[in-house]
């Protein structure tokens, strides 16, 4: 295919457009007025809750009971690592921090760059 030929496609799918039918158009312009007038119509009211105390509206934040249940898991399970810990705690508590950084840490020498060989 050279060039002209693809310009005379071209050319006839410019030319050859067609257009709906007008009772597409009516069905298209029934459906638009029918969702105007919805959209149009005041959104229901919901019903009004009962307003509960301070605990009630916390408990609602978090997630109600089954979120209460794993907090109270979750801090009965800190308390009891933090009383009864464990003998190998100690040790990686001791090495994660009873190590530090000195100043030359943070700033390594150059010596391994300069050398020649």
């Amino acid at each position: 295919m050279n060039d002209t030929e693809i310009e005379a496609l071209f050319a006839a799918a410019r030319t050859g457009r067609p257009e709906p039918s007008a009772a597409l158009l009516a069905r298209v312009m029934e459906d638009a007025m029918a969702e105007a007038e919805a959209r149009a119509a005041p959104a229901p009211v919901p019903p009004a809750r009962p307003m509960g105390g301070g605990f009630a509206r916390v408990l609602g934040l978090i997630g109600g009971w089954p979120a209460m249940g794993g907090l109270a898991t979750a801090g009965l399970m800190g308390v009891w690592i933090g009383y009864a810990a464990p003998g190998g705690f100690d040790a990686v508590t001791a090495t994660i921090l009873g190590g530090g950084y000195d100043v030359s840490d943070l700033m390594p020498g150059l010596d391994a760059c300069l050398t020649e060989g």
